[in-house]
């Protein structure tokens, strides 16, 4: 039985042009607010002269809706404006007026003036058209369907598929891409008719089509021959700028995990107010992962307020039908888990506010597979007639299976020759064997390959030429947009938090594409610039801390805790009879989490699971 869900949701949705003839459109409107979990009387409608329904839900009123002249805009988010005068007619008239002003101004070009977090509509009865956008960097988001020649948006894919135009159908291709990626990356979604935006994103409809462009895209163009004392000075002053930016007034708190970003932001915080800083973190009484001391450590060094919490498995079994239900696709980050309790443990202490540290790893070079796929890279600067000569020598070679030496090599050269993007899913079991994982009729069904295309598009369009700046690009538009961020604003949403993301301020993100690759990751050292540019201000444990971040230790507990253990086995029951994954495959998994690596396979089990509970909670009614 899932417990029904809190009603801690915002958003706004609406229509142009679609057919309504069947029901008011009053009616339609709670229903698409209720399919986003939004409370019915949260919900504020604004019909524009019945050619188009623009709503809202959870959304300050007075601040997400303006119109004039013909042309009507919704809001959402927390926005920065070019120049003084609009930052000043914001704060007095709210952002969907400042959104218009700006818009009968430029046009469309209104979204280049934008900065921070943002989704806006613009309905213009002008010239019969609409318009969507959302921010650089997918920190809200905007879905949509066209339903003949109308078009229907909103902040939650669910809201939009509750239109009776568009309807709840899933989308096979969608389960896969779920089931490869553990999150549904655009601009696909788990409903067939609905796409989302993807960051930076516009879609313009006009006469029953949808366009879809961009306005702006992260430029790579490294400084040749900087004074690297004089950039670290700029790094300095502009991450200070990023959290003076995300602080006005109101009590601010930040996540600790005790790695470089959180505690950067947790340092910068207590300073700019000068006073010491309320920091959160998360522990598990698991060895291998509780990461308390970091956060200890960062919490001496700044003198913060320190607020913890020790997630429990009993913690960890609550939280997965109410994961499973709070999110409108299938989303498969265990830790949502530690996220959620951290930002429930600021509500409870009295902190609205939180400040999150991420998006460095995607800007600065944190992440591991930027250091080991420089390896394989240095493979394929040999030159090619060398490898052409000794790889059938080597892959052949005898006695491979036996001598740990050559296998490794054999291993390390069959990878090398995968090129970019694809090799970062070379461990994949989707990838490697589909066929022993998924049923017959559903893998038939879909297009394995399609999430390497969509990484493969992303890839070849990042003017970039380092492979180390396009794996950065790659993680901003799929790790961050999909997977980090609606992880973060999500379960901040549903404790009743507002998060900010001060690393992802506009002007330091564009700084960071002045660096060289080198200054990134230099040999196997993740952040070299960064880490080296902060040395005298963050603690030496920090420094050379490896990444670790709030990893749960789930595939652990599930080894001995019977809650945890009821919960995927009923899961697994009912998923082996929707024809998605082989019943096999299910058991198989199983008995190998018990038998051999639990952690390991733990990651694919929370996966699989939490598409069963999602399912059960949103998506029975389709028969899947």
């Amino acid at each position: 039985m899932i417990e029904k869900l809190p009603a801690t949701t915002s958003g706004i949705c609406g229509w142009v042009n679609a057919t309504t003839a069947h029901a008011h459109p009053q009616d339609v409107v709670a229903g698409m607010a209720a399919a986003a979990r939004a409370a019915p009387t949260d919900v504020e409608l604004n019909d524009v002269a019945g050619a188009a329904s623009l709503a809202a839900y959870g959304v300050p009123r007075g601040s997400w809706f303006a119109m004039q002249d013909g042309v009507a805009v919704a809001f959402k988010g927390r926005p920065r404006w070019n120049g003084a005068e609009m930052e000043r007619y914001a704060r007095e008239l709210g952002p969907a007026a400042a959104a218009l002003r700006l818009y009968l101004t430029t046009g469309d070009a209104f979204v280049q003036d934008l900065r921070g977090a943002f989704a806006v509509v613009v309905v213009d009865r002008r010239s019969a058209r609409a318009l969507l956008a959302i921010d650089r960097f997918g920190i809200e988001r905007l879905c949509y369907a066209t339903a003949g020649d109308g078009l229907v948006f909103g902040t939650s894919a669910e809201s939009v598929a509750a239109h009776p135009d568009v309807g709840r159908t899933l989308d096979p291709q969608g389960l896969f891409n779920y089931l490869f990626c553990h999150m549904v990356p655009a601009p696909g979604t788990i409903f067939a008719q609905v796409r989302k935006l993807l960051p930076a994103e516009v879609v313009s409809f006009t006469e029953g089509k949808a366009r879809r462009s961009f306005y702006w895209r992260m430029h790579y163009e490294p400084t040749g021959g900087a004074n690297e004392a004089q950039q670290a000075e700029q790094l300095r002053r502009l991450l200070r700028q990023s959290v003076e930016r995300t602080i006005d007034g109101e009590r601010v708190g930040a996540f600790l995990s005790g790695g470089t970003d959180s505690s950067t932001v947790a340092g910068l915080l207590g300073e700019i107010r000068g006073r010491p800083a309320d920091t959160f973190s998360i522990g598990f009484a698991a060895e291998g992962f509780d990461e308390m001391e970091y956060a200890r450590i960062t919490g001496r060094h700044f003198a913060t307020r320190p607020h913890e919490y020790y997630v429990t498995p009993d913690d960890v079994a609550a939280a997965m039908p109410l994961i499973a239900a709070a999110y409108d696709e299938p989303f498969g980050n265990a830790s949502a888990v530690p996220t959620y309790h951290c930002a429930r443990l600021a509500r409870e202490a009295g902190v609205p506010v939180m400040l999150a540290g991420d998006g460095g790893d995607e800007i600065f070079g944190g992440n591991a597979r930027y250091a080991k796929q420089k390896l394989f890279e240095l493979y394929l600067h040999l030159p090619a007639a060398l490898r052409k000569a000794a790889e059938p020598l080597l892959l052949a070679a005898p006695g491979a299976g036996v001598l740990a030496p050559l296998r490794k090599l054999q291993g390390y050269v069959r990878q090398a020759r995968v090129p970019l993007p694809a090799r970062l899913e070379t461990y994949n079991l989707l990838h490697r064997i589909p066929s022993e994982i998924l049923a017959p009729g559903f893998l038939a069904s879909v297009e394995p390959e399609e999430p390497l295309r969509l990484m493969q598009q992303t890839w070849d369009g990042t003017g970039a030429a380092s492979a180390v700046d396009r794996m950065m690009h790659l993680d901003l538009r799929f790790t961050l947009a999909d997977n980090d961020l609606r992880k973060v604003c999500r379960m901040c949403e549903l404790a009743g938090i507002d998060v900010r993301f001060p690393l992802l301020d506009e002007d330091l993100v564009e700084f960071s594409g002045t660096l060289a690759p080198e200054q990134k990751v230099r040999g196997q050292a993740l952040r070299h610039f960064f880490k080296r540019s902060l040395g005298d201000f963050l603690p030496p444990e920090t420094i050379v801390k490896q990444k670790h971040g709030f990893g749960l230790p789930f595939g652990h507990w599930l080894t001995s805790h019977r809650r945890l253990q009821a919960i995927v086995d009923d899961a697994f029951t009912s998923l082996a009879k929707r024809e998605i994954v082989r019943p096999d495959y299910l058991r198989t998994l199983l008995d190998r989490h018990a038998r051999e690596h639990a952690t390991y396979f733990g990651v694919t089990i929370w996966v699989l699971a939490q598409l069963e509970l999602w399912l059960q909670h949103h998506a029975d009614d389709t028969g899947k």
